[in-house]
């Protein structure tokens, strides 16, 4: 059982308070509702856009980062939980006893995504540690091939588990993600997230600590400067990077962008919002070029989430 005790921690640039058990945390832009509640697995079968991964691993559901563009509210269980994405977190309070369940070394070589409808190192984390807690469980009992996804620099407080698992016989690679240069861009789109620069130290700090690495451009927001933007990837020491177009308002992407956001990107790529999507379009094949030519490895949207081992 994960403890809900009452503690203080910072949301980056905003004061986060924990309450206990079900309540709230404060943050940028309002509360955020948390709750913990028991899961039914902590190992999803890999589907979709993550078919060649044999599971997904999810310690919470809902993400309070809450960035406008996202789809992982397609997959919140009500309309209510959809239309608040962002401002909701769901503690999966047995999740570190459901990956004790499995056999001593049933997950070697298995390809685990972490993860792909929430982040791992959401703000939550640094009161629980359930990340954490799991990670602990996969370098003690099994070798896995394994992939963490994050927006957060807090990842790199994890580096000695990530090296365990390699060390005993897994692989780790740590995709951060950064969808800009211009922050008034990823403050719009992003509000409750650390800025770019937060997110290039933590990625280099990754990949120093000996741990495999990737930056994922996904969506790819518009870019100020594709030139400097390219060579501050580069200057991370990161060799490989993943790049996907914003997606619009459509199909399973229903977690749309808000108004303010799209109007925002229009208004620098000197359009209205009527014709922004055409003039992004461009926009993305421009700097698309550039990144294509001055970064090492670059892989495009599902292709380049392919398993890296």
């Amino acid at each position: 059982m994960i403890s809900t005790g009452p503690s203080q921690r910072s949301l980056f640039d905003s004061e986060v308070v924990w309450l206990p058990g079900a309540g709230e945390v404060e943050a940028l832009g309002g509360s955020i509702e948390v709750a913990s509640r028991p899961a039914r697995q902590i190992l999803m079968r890999g589907t979709g856009f993550l078919d060649a991964y044999d599971f997904s691993l999810n310690p919470y559901s809902g993400c309070a980062f809450g960035c406008t563009y996202c789809y992982a509210a397609f997959f919140s269980r009500s309309a209510e939980q959809r239309d608040g994405w962002g401002r909701w977190v769901e503690v999966k309070e047995n999740a570190v006893e459901l990956l004790m369940r499995r056999r001593l070394g049933s997950l070697d070589g298995k390809r685990i995504y972490m993860s792909s409808v929430t982040d791992p190192y959401q703000p939550v984390e640094r009161r629980l540690g359930l990340t954490r807690q799991l990670l602990q469980v996969l370098a003690d009992r099994h070798q896995p091939k394994l992939v963490v996804q994050t927006r957060s620099p807090d990842v790199v407080r994890d580096c000695d588990l990530f090296r365990k698992i390699e060390e005993r016989g897994g692989r780790v690679r740590v995709n951060m993600t950064v969808t800009t240069d211009d922050e008034d861009v990823r403050r719009t789109f992003e509000p409750s997230c650390p800025s770019n620069a937060q997110r290039l130290r933590a990625i280099a700090e990754v990949r120093e600590a000996g741990i495999e690495t990737c930056i994922t451009l996904t969506p790819l927001l518009l870019v100020s400067d594709a030139e400097a933007f390219a060579g501050s990837l580069l200057a991370t020491g990161v060799e490989r990077f993943i790049v996907q177009p914003f997606q619009f308002a459509r199909g399973r992407f229903v977690a749309s962008t808000r108004e303010g956001a799209v109007a925002l990107m229009a208004q620098k790529l000197g359009c209205n919002v009527d014709s922004f999507q055409p003039r992004y379009l461009a926009h993305y094949r421009r700097v698309f070029a550039v990144l294509r030519k001055r970064l090492p490895e670059l892989g495009e949207g599902k292709d380049g989430f392919a398993p890296p081992f």
